[in-house]
């Protein structure tokens, strides 16, 4: 008997255990439901505090200019964008555009002007949403010392100056990021003379200063320095080339802070691997922290570092050391560190930007295979692409759809069409914001939340912005004659930041957001974009005190029947 009543007892205390578990079990998955409706599937990203890094962080260095073929100019272009990359990095060089004399912009060779060719591809890299960043250096060879290389800067000056206010004027809304010069701390790039801080500084600030004269909101970006360790100048004292660090604070000291928007920097990983330690005696990646002390050293920490040159060299196994200036890694490592060396910054670094991968595609014209730089490469010249540009491609997909977080009219999520303008003001949120005159005007931003929010300026001169989500009218907000949800910018006075509920509630998916200027030709502004995740849920509680109630009972029923049963035992 005591077996039978053991063997009974045994089989009623799973069947209790088996349903005191499942209560349980849905219990937990209802608050854990309910805690993901309320506080989001994604983490907030905060807002990035420091003007020009809500950025996509993906560029190229590409070399359109040497390019003869239009298609495989637009091939090019194609692929990047493709790839998910939103920068080109483009040389555009002085000599090309006023080649024979002052103020003279004539190709000596077609007769036609010489903007020609350059206006071309600053419209097939914005026709592909590739933002174009160029740099201005190699003066013509009226403009500088008599058998002197093209990397020289001019005899004068005032002379780029003048080229640099012609250039600005020229392409103001096309062009708003410029580079002066190219790592002027290094020969050849300041010509068969003794590298000169000071001179460089005088330089920029020539540049900087007819460049905002041409165009308040064009942004002037630093020569990148070199990474190096230096090497001495015949003659004593000076630097034939100088080391990046001391350079750096040498522009500083003459006060170069005062001249720039963006620093420009270098970042080649050489062997090593994305996290390796800064060093000043060391080249790598995280070298340029050691840059970002001395900008914050001198009060600039309120600047973004832009990085023209990046990435590490695949070169072959069988290429000697010494022809490896760059070292070398397999195909896969710089692939993968690439990306590394990215998601660091963004992780690590709130003032790091633009990433602008060395390089996308040669034209065939500069190196050969048996050269260590032609393996940066992100194509082939016959554009196969390599490793590098299917782990580029794949890592940018996400990049397109912001997540919960506050993001700046720069993030990729935002898409731009012609008809708006970007404008500095230490006002705006980012330090810049959106403006257009133009009707019909559009953009987009595409996000996935419950809710998104609009940052704009509201002021009496500011207009109407005619709203969509996923391509209806918005129930909540008012509606004009036509149908059309709108919000009016209107107001007696002006207030920067302003915020507007867009739309509260929405399935946690993709949506787009279409903010349209419109008809009347009245100014309207757009400064930023929030999102959550989160949404307001009523907690479940005649569930949950049902479902715990029964949890209860089953486990003192569980508990009087185990105690039952061992009374039982003992009296058998």
């Amino acid at each position: 008997m005591n077996r039978s009543w053991a063997s009974t007892l045994r089989y009623r205390t799973i069947l209790l255990t088996v349903a005191l578990g499942g209560l349980l079990g849905l219990l937990a998955f209802v608050l854990i439901r309910y805690a993901v409706l309320t506080h989001g599937e994604d983490p907030w990203i905060p807002a990035r505090t420091i003007p020009h890094t809500d950025v996509n962080p993906y560029g190229a260095n590409f070399f359109l200019a040497r390019e003869v073929e239009p298609w495989k100019r637009e091939r090019t272009v194609e692929m990047a964008q493709q790839a998910g990359l939103g920068w080109a990095k483009l040389q555009f060089a002085w000599a090309e555009i006023e080649p024979l004399r002052k103020g003279e912009y004539i190709d000596p060779v077609s007769g036609e002007s010489s903007w020609a060719k350059f206006d071309r591809i600053v419209d097939l890299c914005l026709a592909y949403g590739l933002q174009p960043i160029i740099r201005l250096d190699l003066a013509p060879a009226w403009a500088r010392p008599t058998d002197s290389r093209p990397e020289t800067p001019p005899v004068h000056f005032e002379d780029f100056g003048d080229f640099v206010y012609a250039f600005v004027e020229h392409f103001s809304g096309r062009v708003q990021y410029i580079q002066i010069w190219n790592e002027p701390n290094i020969y050849p790039e300041w010509g068969e003379q003794a590298v000169d801080p000071v001179a460089y500084t005088r330089l920029l600030k020539i540049a900087y200063q007819r460049a905002k004269e041409a165009d308040p909101n064009v942004l002037v970006l630093s020569a990148p320095l070199a990474i190096t360790l230096g090497e001495p100048h015949p003659e004593p004292g000076k630097w034939r080339s100088m080391p990046d660090l001391e350079y750096l604070e040498a522009m500083y000291q003459a006060g170069a802070g005062d001249f720039f928007d963006i620093l420009s920097a270098n970042a080649f990983g050489f062997d090593l691997p994305p996290e390796d330690p800064p060093r000043p005696d060391r080249l790598n990646f995280r070298r340029v922290e050691l840059q970002r002390e001395i900008m914050e050293r001198y009060g600039d920490s309120d600047k973004a570092v832009w990085f023209n040159e990046y990435g590490w060299n695949a070169a072959p196994e069988t290429f000697p050391e010494q022809v490896l200036i760059w070292k070398r890694v397999s195909e896969e490592q710089q692939a993968q560190y690439t990306l590394q060396g990215i998601e660091w910054a963004r992780r690590e670094w709130p003032w790091a930007g633009v990433f602008n991968i060395w390089y996308f595609r040669q034209t065939g014209q500069q190196y050969t295979p048996n050269e260590a730089a032609y393996y940066f490469r992100m194509v082939d010249v016959d554009f196969t692409p390599r490793r590098l540009y299917d782990a580029v491609q794949d890592a940018t997909r996400p990049l397109f759809v912001a997540p919960a977080g506050h993001f700046e009219e720069t993030h990729p999520g935002v898409t731009v069409q012609t008809g708006w303008r970007r404008k500095l003001s230490a006002g705006a949120s980012g330090s810049a914001y959106l403006e257009s005159q133009t009707p019909e005007a559009t953009l987009t931003f595409t996000f996935r939340g419950h809710s998104v929010d609009l940052i704009a300026r509201q002021g009496p001169d500011q207009g109407r912005l005619l709203v969509t989500l996923d391509g209806r009218s918005i129930p909540s907000l008012p509606s004009d004659n036509q149908g059309r949800s709108y919000l009016d910018l209107s107001a007696p006075a002006t207030v920067w930041q302003d915020r507007w509920t867009i739309a509260r509630g929405l399935v946690p998916e993709q949506h787009v957001l279409r903010l349209t200027a419109s008809g009347d030709s009245a100014t309207v502004n757009v400064d930023a974009f929030e999102v959550n995740a989160s949404q307001p849920a009523v907690f479940p509680t005649p569930l949950v005190l049902t479902l715990g109630s029964a949890a209860l009972l089953l486990a003192g029923a569980l508990w009087w029947d185990i105690r039952r049963g061992s009374r039982r035992e003992r009296f058998f």
